[in-house]
């Protein structure tokens, strides 16, 4: 695209075509006291932009914050990759960006949430982007009820305001969620800062290699800095006195070059092992034990630049599982098919049709994509032909044959969950979670932080629903969490330790 030579540099303001401004602090008016003149250009400019200045937000993960960096890596895993910026010495320039799932732009960055963790990639073979957590699963396993599951998260219709009954309503009404809420109300729901905490794929992805051998994976990036946890009054405490507490360590972290770094490791799967493993390995509400599949080293992300302009390169960054690159696809996970439509399209929807062409956004390297027209066209192609094939030697692309990163499936078309693997269910993992992974005092703390919610006007029949579906997690810790919910309501008849397991008896008298 021409561009004009550059001029000499304005001695004041301009308008938004360069012209120059006579004032940007008194408007023009009949007389000091008189009307104000619609033909006060600056002044219509700057009123009717201020109106506009605010795209929409995210409807999921709307506070948020990120930085640039490098992504390096440092061992081999070709063997199972031919992606450009996985080879062996490759390094990267990246973007990411952590966020919270529930609240609004302006809700506080400590609140007890599961946290995003957004990489995009800026690749010799285009852009990549991977859109994680930092948990491992997800609460959800087919991507129907992800509009339900956000806005069970949101806002009540009638008064506005948030509500914990509709949000365990919605968790016990769907319990392959119990995994996620375990880990969200466990230690991993309020990380330190962003730079104290894990990220994951969450995912299952497919990488291909150089002879097209196909394997599953997921990523795990292990924060450098260790992983660092704030209590619930801490958390409590930081809403109110800096509701952008995560955003501002963040920021100043790397002012005072104290970058933060992530370790890379993926766990991989040989192609085959997907239809007989104990668990169904796409399956987001599930783990990979590291046992059945030991961590492999990939690199290192380092961030070590803040954005010039937080609107222009982090709130109209875009991030979509629909961007891959040669030697990484997507799998059967159902939730992430759903994502590879809806994500690309939601930034459509609230950036705009061109938003892949704005700066942030663009890749390193050149395209030829046939897309044109649309609101903001900034780079086009020119009077080249805009359809293929054509006869005046615009390239196109024409694969036919079976595809390097596809996978097999046959059967009828139907609506229905996954077919369970020898040791799938809903409660399994997450009690493990509990009874393997934390410790006694991260036990005690689960059962405080599911209480105070419970305690948070949680209405019957969900109050009861919410005390059988921790029970199914663990029967201890759902008895714990019932005596503590009773004794927390002031009920003389349940005594002692309100973290104790309690008899049957007691809670039958604590509820008569």
């Amino acid at each position: 695209m021409t561009q004009n030579a550059p001029g000499p540099q304005p001695t004041g303001s301009t308008t938004g075509f360069g012209m120059p401004n006579a004032s940007d602090r008194n408007s023009l008016s009949l007389g000091s006291n008189g009307p104000l003149l619609l033909h006060d250009v600056r002044l219509v400019e700057t009123l009717a932009h201020f109106n506009r200045e605010r795209v929409p937000e995210r409807n999921p993960h709307a506070k948020g914050a990120g930085a640039f960096g490098t992504f390096t890596t440092t061992e081999d895993v070709s063997r199972y990759t031919k992606a450009a910026l996985f080879q062996p010495g490759a390094k990267t320039e990246m973007l990411a960006r952590f966020s919270t799932v529930a609240g609004e732009q302006g809700s506080p960055d400590t609140w007890r949430d599961v946290r995003g963790f957004s990489l995009k990639f800026y690749t010799s073979e285009g852009n990549y982007d991977l859109v994680g957590n930092n948990t491992p699963v997800f609460f959800l396993r087919d991507p129907m009820k992800f509009p339900h599951f956000i806005r069970s998260q949101k806002r009540l219709p009638g008064s506005g305001l948030r509500d914990n009954t509709m949000q365990w309503d919605f968790w016990t009404q769907n319990p392959e969620s119990a995994h996620q809420v375990t880990y969200l109300m466990g230690v991993r729901g309020l990380p330190r800062t962003w730079r104290h905490m894990n990220g994951y794929g969450s995912h299952t992805y497919m990488w291909v290699n150089a002879q097209g051998e196909r394997f599953w994976v997921k990523y795990h990036f292990h924060t450098d800095q260790g992983m660092e946890f704030l209590s619930n009054e801490e958390a409590e405490a930081l809403a109110g006195s800096d509701a952008d507490y995560h955003r501002r360590d963040l920021y100043e972290a790397i002012e005072r070059g104290e970058n933060p770094s992530w370790t890379l490791s993926v766990q991989v799967m040989p192609y085959a092992d997907a239809k007989t493993y104990r668990f169904n390995p796409f399956d987001l509400t599930k783990v990979w034990p590291h046992a059945d599949y030991p961590l492999i080293k990939v690199g290192t992300m380092e961030l070590n630049r803040n954005p010039q302009n937080f609107f222009a390169e982090i709130e109209q960054a875009a991030f979509a599982p629909s961007n891959t690159v040669p030697g990484i696809g997507v799998s059967p996970d159902k939730m992430l098919l759903g994502r590879v439509f809806s994500y690309a399209d939601a930034q459509r929807a609230r950036i705009g049709t061109n938003y892949h062409q704005l700066p942030v956004n663009r890749p390193i390297v050149e395209t030829n994509d046939y897309l044109i027209d649309g609101n903001m066209t900034f780079t086009h192609s020119g009077t080249a032909p805009v359809y293929a094939p054509n006869s005046y030697g615009r390239p196109y692309a024409d694969q036919t044959g079976p595809v390097e990163d596809g996978w097999e499936a046959d059967g009828d078309m139907v609506r229905s969950a996954y077919a369970l693997h020898s040791e799938d269910d809903d409660f399994g993992q997450a009690g493990t979670l509990v009874r393997e992974v934390f410790d006694d005092a991260q036990r005690e703390q689960l059962v405080r932080t599911v209480t105070g919610s419970l305690l948070g006007g949680v209405q019957e029949p969900v109050l009861s629903n919410a005390f059988q579906y921790w029970k199914n997690v663990d029967q201890s810790i759902g008895e714990r969490i019932e005596a503590a919910y009773w004794a927390g309501k002031g009920d003389e008849h349940v005594g002692g330790d309100p973290l104790a397991p309690t008899t049957d008896a007691q809670l039958d008298s604590a509820r008569a």
